[in-house]
């Protein structure tokens, strides 16, 4: 039965209303970016795990946050989508504080899952529960405060986390996640109670949905545990690839044969599509894993605070966040192609850039490649959206941000854990060169270490203390130069997918689109930024 309620909020009701769901968007994104500069804090507290086991938490809560939308598309259909933004949250803060009390992983994982799966419904409904409540005329200023609110937690998590882990103790991220959102659900729940919503049963796809979860989250698991289990020396990994092996194909000629497929693989006939996905998946792929890593190091390699590593990212928001404005207003007969690839080879100029870093003790040689960081990130979905989406229209181009958007979040997971994998392997390579390089090994009359621990020796510390020295002193720069490796393979990726978007097919549009269609090109847009 279809209930129907015309009547938009208006007042002090309208203006509650967008600060709630803004807030409880920030709130979801925010603890993306906050968990990340909480890592060293959290793999101490859960009885002194390795930290490759903590970023867990963050990998499976990354993958639960992308297939939370498949669900919250078919069940807003039924039971309303503001129903399911409140009981979303209601299950976010319970999620939360499971995440608070938490006193081992075993426990700590699921919940963190939980967290991101309703996390993830929320999401999903929020942008549409906004628009709503504006008139056709003021959408555009509806999709612009998303879009605000969308940029805002990426940049600002980091150094806020940090801050709480530092003064607080890790935990009171999740517990402040409680109150505030009970609070977003029983507001939103307050303003819009008695409210219809057109009742949409649709068929889902169950087992392309079980079929997709098992790949993503077999894959998720083998990055995950590799480096701690010797990859397919596990019976675990070596079973689970087996089963990965066999069910890829078996989604991929499912979902082809599916009436309404949870994921349209047709969309992949569209060469602009493709192309986009990858430089999407490829470029958040190194940008996420990166970002997650250097964090961390900060903290763990080079004696950083949390909140002082989260200040390092800081830089980033004085030019994301107007320069994102600024994307919106570009004219629309600019060619994507050419933005795209002066954006991706701008990330290949400062990834190198950063690459370079090689001063502990230079924090401020931190703030301009950051900024410029920021810069670039600040257009770096709108010029691939829009060439993503370059010839499909109406309920397809939707359906296509929102795959394109799962891809780049699932991306994301898996890049933290690759840019881990890099670091791994890097950092014996490093340190095995250097102890030859300045040991003599190499060259006879280059002995560095021993010239070094006899100074040491002289100043009165025993030969277990001047080791002990020398192997810090090895260990740190083995695993800087092992972070510098990751940075510049990500700038020389970055070069070649400046070169890729040159393959798809200009997308040159009429110089004054329709206020419709401008609607949905930034609602896509932002769909993809959301995920």
């Amino acid at each position: 039965m279809t209930i129907a309620y015309a009547k938009r909020l208006r007042g002090w009701r309208f203006i509650l209303f967008n600060v709630v769901l803004s807030l409880g968007h920030m709130i979801v994104l925010f603890n993306v970016g906050a968990y990340i500069a909480l890592l060293p804090h959290v793999a101490g507290d859960l009885g002194g795990v390795l930290f490759s086991f903590t970023t867990w938490g963050q990998t499976y809560f990354i993958i639960a946050l992308a297939l939370a939308f498949p669900i919250a598309r078919w069940l807003s259909g039924f039971v309303g989508g503001y129903r399911l933004f409140v009981a979303a949250f209601v299950v976010y803060a319970f999620a939360s504080y499971l995440c608070a009390v938490s006193d081992t992983l075993e426990l700590f994982v699921p919940a963190r899952i939980l967290l991101g799966f309703s996390g993830g419904v929320t999401l999903y409904t929020g942008q549409s529960l906004l628009l709503k409540e504006y008139s056709d005329q003021l959408k555009m200023l509806g999709l612009g405060i998303w879009g605000l609110v969308t940029l805002m937690p990426f940049t600002i998590s980091f150094p806020i986390g940090g801050l709480i882990a530092d003064e607080l103790g890790w935990r009171y991220l999740f517990y402040l996640n409680v109150p505030l959102a009970l609070a977003i659900a029983g507001i939103t729940g307050s303003l819009l109670a008695g409210r219809g919503f057109e009742h949409k049963p649709a068929h889902f796809d169950g087992i392309g949905f079980a079929l997709l979860a098992l790949i993503l989250g077999g894959v998720q698991t083998i990055l995950n545990q590799g480096n701690d289990v010797d990859w397919l020396d596990s019976p675990l990994l070596s079973t689970l690839l087996t089963i990965l092996i066999v069910a890829a194909p078996c989604f991929i000629i499912w979902e082809l044969d599916e009436a309404h497929p949870v994921f349209n693989l047709s969309l992949f006939a569209h060469r602009n599509f493709t192309i986009g996905v990858i430089c999407l998946f490829m470029g958040f792929l190194s940008i996420q894993g990166l970002m997650s890593v250097f964090i961390v190091q900060l903290q763990v390699l080079l004696g950083y605070s949390s909140f002082l590593a989260g200040m390092a990212y800081l830089p980033m928001i004085l030019l994301a966040v107007p320069v994102n404005l600024l994307m919106h207003k570009l004219p629309q007969g600019l060619d994507a192609r050419l933005l795209a690839c002066l954006n991706l080879l701008g990330f290949s100029a400062t990834f190198f850039w950063i690459g370079l870093f090689d001063d502990p003790g230079s924090f401020d040689r931190l703030f301009w490649p950051m900024l410029l960081l920021g810069f670039f990130l600040g257009w770096f979905f709108t010029p691939l959206t829009k060439l993503t989406l370059h010839g499909l229209h109406g309920d397809k181009q939707i359906r296509a941000a929102e795959e394109a958007g799962f891809l780049r979040l699932a991306a994301g997971a898996i890049g933290i854990t690759l840019q881990g994998v890099v670091l791994f392997r890097r950092t014996p390579f490093h340190r095995l060169d250097l102890a030859d390089h300045f040991g003599g090994r190499q060259f006879a009359s280059i002995d560095a270490i021993q010239g070094f621990s006899s100074r040491l020796a002289a100043a009165g510390l025993d030969k277990s203390m001047v080791n002990g020295k020398l192997m810090a002193v090895i260990k740190q720069q083995s695993t800087l130069l092992a972070l510098n490796d990751a940075f510049l393979l990500a700038s020389y990726l970055f070069i070649g997918l400046a070169g890729l978007v040159w393959l798809a097919y200009p997308t040159y549009q009429a110089p004054h689109p329709t206020p419709k269609q401008e609607q949905a090109d930034i609602r896509s847009e932002e769909i993809i930024e959301d995920l």
